[in-house]
């Protein structure tokens, strides 16, 4: 539903040619809202949207021979094809990997799954169904993240999907410039739970040397003092001080220069054996005062931040000057929607927001005659319902 779609999307931002291939009802998400209140149409909605830009869409039977014809035809003219399925299913239309590499030995296929593909390690869960939820969960991340250490709590965006997306884009462009040296292709496969426990690696290191089990740590963190959130008169700010240095202007700014110099406060290890103090320290000078009062305060001085709504984000001129909040067509609707930009600046060849996600089957025509079919061959397949 996400890995792929983000994935794909991160290489299409930066110049990839990339063809969403969807079954004739179109891509799940293309239902899942929000929408827009006056958008008639609703082909898709916000979340299509943001996974599905600068993309062409080409809707394909492939339970008909001549779309699993039509498709191999493709894919021995692509540099790449990303997959988000249980390990299997394509081999059962014909287009595993092994079968595909034959015509096109410079083929780069990404995978990812819930488990990862048995090819590099069989997983005993490798026909398990697979969301955000179950990778947050099975890799750890949700088992370090909670108010408490009996309270395990998920992880607000699906990052159970977007590491493992993102570990694929990294995969594919590593397997790509290989290509480029032999010219021979490669398979990469990223399990979901793979990329969460990488991102976790804390957690692997804990136990290993101490053997300590890592548990939810609510805002605080095991290692280092002051590192979290803290209350502010209208919500909550983040402060991390990872070094004496950074301690001793958090101390001089919030009117405690004595902590600087106590030798029960004066180094990391000092303040983590008394991480309530110094968070009840902080918390004096923070509950009383609003998030802009404090960051006109620490802003510049110390590692801080205000914890933002999306209203703030918004509102927020480092977002409209970095450009992460780019305005899109939305199909049906007669107002633009914003969706986030694109985080990787390059300086020769920057990325960008080109074009809005496609229409169901927007470009079939224009794909098949890129391959070589003739318009009276479309039409023939589109009314064999083999193409839409």
């Amino acid at each position: 539903m996400l890995a792929g779609p983000f994935c794909t999307q991160i290489l299409a931002d930066h110049g990839a040619d990339v063809i969403k291939v969807e079954a004739m009802s179109g891509d799940g998400t293309r239902v899942t809202g929000p929408f827009c209140a006056d958008d008639a149409l609703r082909d898709f909605g916000g979340y299509f949207q943001s996974v599905n830009r600068n993309k062409r869409s080409l809707a394909v039977d492939l339970k008909t021979d001549e779309g699993r014809a039509l498709l191999r035809g493709l894919i021995d003219q692509a540099d790449i094809v990303v997959e988000n399925f249980r390990a299997g299913v394509m081999e059962r239309l014909g287009l595993g990997y092994e079968t595909l590499r034959q015509t096109n030995p410079r083929l780069v296929y990404g995978t990812v799954r819930g488990f990862g593909d048995p090819r590099s390690g069989a997983s005993p869960y490798a026909q398990w169904p697979a969301y955000d939820v179950v990778s947050q969960a099975m890799g750890g991340m949700m088992g370090i993240t909670g108010p408490d250490r009996d309270t395990p709590t998920k992880i607000g965006p699906g990052v159970g999907d977007t590491i493992p997306a993102l570990m694929l884009c990294i995969g594919i462009l590593a397997a790509i410039n290989r290509v480029r040296e032999t010219g021979l292709g490669q398979f990469v496969d990223v399990a979901m739970t793979d990329a969460v426990l990488a991102m976790c690696e804390r957690i692997v290191y804990q136990n290993s040397y101490s053997g300590d089990i890592a548990a939810p740590e609510g805002n605080r963190h095991p290692l280092l003092c002051p590192f979290g959130l803290f209350r502010a008169r209208d919500g909550h700010v983040s402060i991390a001080c990872a070094t004496d240095a950074f301690w001793e202007k958090l101390a001089i700014a919030i009117g405690r220069p004595d902590l600087a110099g106590d030798p029960d406060f004066a180094t990391n290890a000092a303040r983590v054996q008394h991480q309530q103090e110094v968070i009840d320290a902080i918390e004096a000078f923070t509950t009383v005062r609003t998030k802009e009062e404090i960051a006109v305060t620490l802003g510049g001085k110390v590692p801080f931040g205000p914890v933002y709504t999306s209203a703030e984000i918004f509102a927020d001129r480092h977002y409209a000057v970095r450009e992460m909040l780019v305005e899109v067509e939305q199909p049906g609707s007669a107002v633009p929607v914003k969706i986030a930009g694109v985080p990787v600046k390059l300086s020769e060849t920057p990325g960008s927001v080109r074009r809005r996600a496609p229409l169901l089957g927007e470009h079939t025509d224009e794909i098949l005659q890129a391959a070589g079919y003739a318009e009276g061959d479309i039409l023939r397949l589109r009314q064999g319902g083999v193409v839409r």
